[in-house]
């Protein structure tokens, strides 16, 4: 078998043994280009490399990209990307191995609920106000923390801790109660805000808040994405890093549709 290392791959020793023969001896030459061989890169040894996330990562928005240009246009199908992704994501999130195609269907589907969620915004009128305009904010406001989030990582500012890492799982699963909470009162409650809880003074704090949060779980995901590359995981989990990516930055969008809204619509 051809090895993928450059140093056996140019040995004849390690490729053509035949059956029950005896190793070749390499020979004086052989020996020396053997050892000034440059090492085996993270692609020839099928690890994770940083240009794999890259990849892997701009594979999952361009699906996602393309998603939200069909829910933009059949914003009906809203309801199907957002259980769809939901389904999905969950799946991705306890698969012990990531799966592509999996990864790549839960891009498509949530990219169909952001695309029909960012029409619905788009056309809203709160409060006799227009929110024409709101969905080209949201997307700077989201590339922004992004960069912030990425320059404060990279920066050294925020280190990613053991406690920082409690913190933010403790900060999600508080938050994640409040939504399940706050979405019960918008389905059975009697306020006329969209946004049920999330109005006036609270609404802006509570949206603060989870941006924030969501910004703390992208150093998270840089962390990942560096302790892979360092720690040599197999280059498959490019793909788990991509999906954590998109999952965070679809949330972080999300969040800053709402605070937004609330802002202009008050």
């Amino acid at each position: 078998m051809q090895s993928n290392n450059p140093v056996f791959s140019r040995a004849e020793a390690f490729n053509r043994r035949g059956a029950g023969s005896e190793p070749a001896t390499p020979t004086a030459g052989q020996l020396e280009e053997m050892y000034a061989a440059p090492s085996a890169t993270p692609i020839q040894t099928g690890r994770m490399t940083y240009d794999d996330v890259v990849v892997k990562t701009g594979i999952t928005f361009g699906v996602l990209l393309i998603g939200a240009v069909v829910g933009w246009q059949l914003p009906q199908l809203f309801w199907i990307g957002l259980i769809g992704g939901l389904i999905v994501g969950l799946v991705n999130a306890f698969k012990r191995e990531p799966s592509p195609a999996l990864i790549l269907a839960y891009a498509a589907l949530e990219g169909v609920f952001v695309g029909g969620l960012s029409f619905m915004f788009e056309n809203l009128q709160w409060d006799g106000t227009s929110l024409r305009g709101i969905v080209a904010q949201a997307v700077l406001a989201t590339l922004a923390v992004f960069a912030a989030s990425l320059w404060a990582y990279r920066s050294k500012r925020i280190r990613v801790t053991p406690k920082l890492q409690r913190g933010v799982l403790i900060a999600l699963v508080g938050y994640l109660v409040f939504v399940l909470v706050n979405f019960a009162f918008q389905v059975f409650g009697s306020s006329a805000s969209p946004f049920g809880f999330r109005t006036g003074l609270f609404g802006i704090l509570i949206g603060l808040f989870a941006v924030g949060l969501a910004a703390l779980c992208l150093i998270l995901d840089f962390d990942f994405v560096e302790q892979g590359v360092r720690n040599g995981l197999p280059a498959r989990f490019a793909w788990t890093a991509a999906f954590g990516l998109t999952v965070t930055l679809v949330w972080l969008y999300v969040e800053m549709l709402r605070l937004l809204a609330i802002l202009r619509g008050e």
